[in-house]
């Protein structure tokens, strides 16, 4: 992937996830992984099962990117999304967006925070250029 500049191509970016798990509770998953490696608090996973058994599959995934809170919560064969928005601690405002809006969110600020923070370069180049393996 190189260097994070305009160069890159967010629209592309989504379709390469979204193309990589036809399923999104399997992409959904798979993100969840490779996010929770290299961002590792910043990324809350709820999975599904009950307190004496969980599950791989995930119900719920929440990513904390600066100010911003991405959340997808599968739901049977689809996915709910929001992104919402803080200042100061506290949340100002939260709007519920498709799949593929919040892909290029997701990556989107995962771009703006590649430029300062290691671990961002890695989700980001982990994602778009590793897929679904």
């Amino acid at each position: 992937m190189g260097e994070t500049d305009d160069a890159f191509d967010l629209d592309m970016a989504a379709a390469t996830v979204q193309s990589n798990a036809t399923d999104v509770r399997i992409m959904v998953k798979v993100l969840a992984g490779q996010l929770s490696e290299v961002l590792g608090p910043r990324v809350a996973v709820q999975r599904a099962g009950g307190l004496l058994r969980k599950s791989g599959e995930v119900k719920v995934l929440e990513v904390t990117l600066g100010d911003d809170v991405l959340r997808a919560e599968v739901e049977g064969a689809s996915v709910r999304c929001s992104v919402a928005h803080s200042s100061g601690g506290i949340r100002i405002r939260s709007e519920s967006v498709d799949l593929d809006t919040w892909l290029k969110r997701l990556l989107a600020a995962l771009q703006q925070e590649a430029a300062h923070s290691e671990g961002a370069r890695q989700a980001l180049e982990k994602i778009v250029i590793g897929g679904a393996s």
